[in-house]
């Protein structure tokens, strides 16, 4: 590995941290830091730099990280910065990762649509990304009918209770990502996907990526008011409680690429909820705590806003940062979901393969 490479890294609730270095003979050379973060002292950071020369080019970003801190100055003060956040930097620079302001993102709506062909269309959107036939996109959700989305490797029988889900008209279906069962209705959620190609995420690790796909989502919530923060592994959570959970799946084919969706519960139906999901009550009795309410507190609470003007402002914000250019999902994409939705995600041996 040699040659000269660049690399830049928003630190999640951060600031952007941006790194030059040269690669010559299996080490770091010329390391230069820079960025819209905030550092006391001054000389805090030629010692970052300086603790980066010479490191091998197969460090990780925990170690480092490890040699920024064990270099740094006594009472070193960061702001919008961390030594971890420098690393994943430098990781990214040498693995040659995009950066979000490098592509033409789409934005995509529909009318409401199936829980199945929901499933599908992720599917179908993220393999054209990654062969090079789509532009990365943003999709936001409208739901056709209520449901219950499993995660990929969960139980169906530990997971639904399925006369309550039939009681209440609500459709079971499973998704290609793993995480938990979320429980959908229409007008009390904000469903979006990103079909990314894998080179934005290219020196992240898994944990990493969930951080750095949700920091827009956080800016936009910050707009609105609500102070919110990435949870690892995959909640977006408030003083208040959780108010989304996210997923992802990757896709190895073409050029690689990222699938990462995220309901966010705008309002909530916390009875039917418990009713119709085995884990609430199970992780409700765990933390011995009788409703779900003081685990997941809606938008719709604390924004003050309609659903819909919540959407608006997120598009807004992500359009702000990056740019968002109004899209359709193509007669061949759509033709393809259904028939997968058909053949795969309605059918019973699909939703119950993990029985």
């Amino acid at each position: 590995m040699h040659g000269a490479y660049h690399g830049e890294y928003k630190v999640p609730g951060g600031k952007l941290v941006v790194v030059d270095l040269d690669a010559e003979d299996g080490v770091l050379r010329n390391v230069r830091v820079a960025g819209d973060f905030f550092l006391e002292p001054d000389e805090a950071i030629l010692s970052i730099d300086r603790a980066l020369e010479g490191a091998p080019v197969d460090t990780d970003a925990a170690g480092l990280a490890a040699r920024i801190d064990a270099a740094l100055p006594p009472g070193t003060q960061m702001f919008g910065l961390t030594s971890e956040g420098v690393g994943v930097a430098v990781r990214r620079a040498l693995a040659h990762a995009t950066d979000w302001t490098d592509y033409d993102w789409r934005l995509v709506r529909m009318p409401p649509q199936s829980p199945a062909l929901h499933m599908a269309l992720d599917e179908v959107l993220t393999a054209e990304v990654a062969a090079g036939r789509r532009p990365p996109t943003l999709r936001v959700w409208e739901w056709g009918a209520p449901a219950v989305v499993i995660g990929s490797f969960q139980s169906l029988r530990n997971e639904v209770d399925p006369e309550a889900a039939e009681r209440h008209g609500i459709q079971v279906v499973r998704r290609i990502s793993g995480g938990g069962a979320m429980f959908i209705e229409p007008g009390n959620t904000i469903t979006y996907s990103l079909s990314v190609p894998e080179a934005l995420v290219q020196g992240l690790s898994f944990t990493d990526s969930y951080a750095y796909l949700d920091d827009w989502v956080l800016g936009a919530l910050g707009d609105m008011g609500v102070r919110a923060w990435y949870q690892p592994l995959n909640d977006i959570a408030t003083e208040a409680g959780k108010i989304a959970g996210a997923a992802q799946k990757r896709m190895v084919a073409g050029g690689g690429a990222v699938l990462h969706h995220v309901t966010m519960a705008y309002d909530i139906d916390a009875d039917k909820m418990t009713e119709v999901l085995r884990i609430g009550r199970e992780k409700l009795s765990d933390k011995g705590t009788k409703s779900a309410k003081k685990r997941v507190d809606p938008l719709r609470r604390q924004t003050g806003l309609p659903r819909e003007a919540v959407i608006e402002r997120m598009i807004a914000s992500f359009r702000g940062r990056y740019g968002l250019v109004e899209d359709r999902v193509t007669e061949e994409e759509l033709a393809r979901a259904e028939e997968l939705a058909e053949s795969k995600f309605g059918t019973a041996e699909w939703t119950a393969r993990v029985p």
